[in-house]
């Protein structure tokens, strides 16, 4: 078999998103036939976060956590790059290729938000990007990225050619709506109270736009109004976390927006599956699991036209400008028609698993095979 190295030296508790894209491709390739032997190279620590995984592939611990860029950087281009050398193809999950080491590259980034919003990076991790982004876009044998809309990006601001990108669609894990928090038990532990509640399950970083929410249950009408309305903030802290909070306070919603942080996985399919509708106002998304979380739990999806989210959501959801009116009328709406957006997202849904993105990952790693085949 044609073996593959999978660089998740980035993957340290906290990245959210980034890293269930790849965990759950990794799932998906263990569902389906292919002619590739994948060792993943990990921080100190992933295979107890990650002990199904660790059931089904080697992986291979680096000597540390990588908690700080410059760990992961320099192990990159030492403990990596030697480890490495000898396979067909190495697979860099984390947006970025070490400049010494394996050239026969996959590198997946996932979106390139600091373009469009670099005020909300941080200025060391700002020059790191648009240092090393471009660089690594030109040196990557293929680039795989999670809808067409990052893949129009990089074509247009970096001049990467569309033919060396492919998408890969982020997939649940089959067993996903498998483990569910009862309600009861989530009104009480989350003190939700007896009336409905919409979920938006994001760290609190400013382009999530978490303020929107807030706004429009202080001011908005119709059911946004309904004082019983219980809006969950369900996400870890971000560089936003104190001014969302601030925002509460100052807004006297503290009764009515519940911040849980980060929740485990029964309990965000839980809320998920009580909720009127999950709510996701994001200026910028690069493609947005929550909203095929919610499909495939049966739940409808409100959601901006920012970034990926209409390619992804499509018709299945009400895909709203950030207008305060048009997301009055798009809460009353799913009530009205919830059989039907629940009938619709979860067909929708059966786009988006973890075998199908496997399947694409599957067909970016032949691309670069048949390419080595053809060198040589």
């Amino acid at each position: 078999m044609t073996r593959v190295a999978m660089n998740l030296l980035w993957c340290v508790p906290g990245v959210g998103g980034s890293e269930e894209y790849l965990v759950r491709q990794l799932s998906g390739l263990a569902e389906i036939e292919h002619e590739y032997h994948i060792d993943v190279f990990a921080p100190r620590g992933f295979t107890l976060r990650h002990p199904l995984i660790a059931e089904k592939y080697t992986i291979i611990e680096a000597p540390s956590e990588c908690l700080r860029r410059e760990q992961r950087v320099l192990l990159e281009h030492t403990w990596l790059a030697v480890r490495t050398r000898d396979y067909a193809i190495v697979h860099h999950g984390g947006g970025s290729i070490p400049r010494i080491g394996n050239r026969n590259t996959l590198l997946t980034l996932h979106d390139v938000q600091w373009i469009d919003y670099p005020q909300y990076v941080r200025p060391i991790k700002l020059k790191y990007l648009r240092n090393m982004v471009p660089s690594s876009l030109r040196r990557a044998s293929r680039i795989a990225v999670p809808s067409q809309f990052v893949a129009g990006t990089l074509t247009k601001a970096f001049g990467t050619p569309a033919e060396k990108i492919g998408v890969v669609r982020h997939g649940l894990e089959s067993h996903f709506v498998n483990v569910a928090t009862p309600e009861n038990a989530l009104r009480t532990k989350f003190s939700l109270g007896d009336g409905p509640i919409v979920v938006f399950p994001a760290i609190t970083h400013p382009h999530k736009n978490h303020a929107f929410l807030l706004e429009l249950m202080a001011n908005g009408g119709g059911a946004w109004g309904d004082p019983t309305l219980r809006l969950v903030f369900a996400g870890s802290a971000g560089l936003a976390e104190e001014s969302v909070r601030s925002m509460i306070r100052v807004l006297g919603l503290s009764d009515r927006v519940v911040m849980p942080g980060r929740v485990t996985d029964a309990d965000r399919n839980g809320l998920l599956s009580m909720a009127d509708a999950l709510v996701f106002p994001s200026l910028y998304e690069g493609f947005g699991a929550p909203v095929i979380e919610a499909m495939r739990s049966g739940t409808p999806v409100i959601c901006s036209d920012q970034g990926s989210l209409p390619e992804v959501v499509g018709t299945v959801g009400r895909v709203c400008a950030l207008d305060a009116d048009e997301w009055v009328h798009a809460l009353e709406d799913v009530r009205i028609r919830r059989d039907y957006f629940i009938a619709a997202g979860h067909e929708r849904s059966q786009l988006f698993t973890a075998a199908l993105s496997a399947s694409d990952l599957v067909t970016q790693y032949d691309a670069i095979a048949s390419h080595r085949k053809k060198k040589s």
